[in-house]
């Protein structure tokens, strides 16, 4: 069986991108079952350029296939902010916690009239040759003055993001199994970029429905 690296120590990432990804006939490690100590530092301009410079760091690393993504909220009212800033919103040293605070402070003034905004990330895949492909995902939102009360660990934006369509947090444990692939900005991405993963790596069972 082929292995593909997840290129991430975030578990609430990892969990994710596995179950996306568990229909394809490949065996999952990540980061830390590789002992990867090596940190990949995100200087690019855009989601799509730290997503695949991640991927190509990692890949040649490791020797092995690998993905990675990178991705931000988007904020209308903020002018598109914290995007491509959105890890380090709070100062290098954030944390979960750290950007709750700040978003309870953000989300109570942001005007009614304009909360809108947008989920969005960029996944690549690298091979250690130096190849690269990149797909996207996106979701429509808005930020609710009030943050759900659990905090998913690893997606503190999620607790503030609403969708007003279903009338639900963006939250795996507030969302059915269809909404998650309805309503997954990652998922929508994965999606895309599957078949490419099939072909790139030979996996002959794999059939894109």
């Amino acid at each position: 069986m082929k292995k593909l690296l997840v290129a991430t120590r975030n578990q609430g990432k990892l969990k994710e991108i596995s179950e996306f990804l568990k229909d394809l006939k490949l065996d999952l490690v990540s980061l830390n079952d590789l002992d990867i100590a090596d940190d990949f530092e995100e200087t690019g301009k855009t989601y799509k350029e730290n997503s695949q410079n991640k991927a190509l760091f990692y890949a040649k690393l490791s020797g092995l296939p690998s993905i990675s993504d990178d991705g931000g909220v988007e904020i209308d009212a903020l002018d598109g902010a914290p995007g491509i800033k959105s890890k380090r919103w709070v100062g290098k040293d954030s944390t979960d916690e750290k950007i709750v605070i700040h978003m309870k402070k953000v989300a109570k003034d942001l005007p009614e009239n304009n909360r809108k905004a947008y989920f969005k990330t960029v996944v690549s895949l690298a091979l250690p040759d130096g190849k690269v492909f990149s797909t996207t995902g996106e979701i429509e939102g808005i930020i609710a003055r009030k943050p759900l009360v659990k905090i998913l660990k690893g997606y503190p934006y999620r607790s503030f993001f609403y969708l007003p369509k279903i009338k639900k947090y963006y939250h795996e444990n507030d969302l059915s199994e269809e909404e998650e692939k309805l309503y997954n900005h990652r998922y929508k991405a994965i999606t895309r970029l599957k078949p490419i993963i099939a072909k790139i790596l030979g996996l002959k069972d794999y059939s894109d429905k």
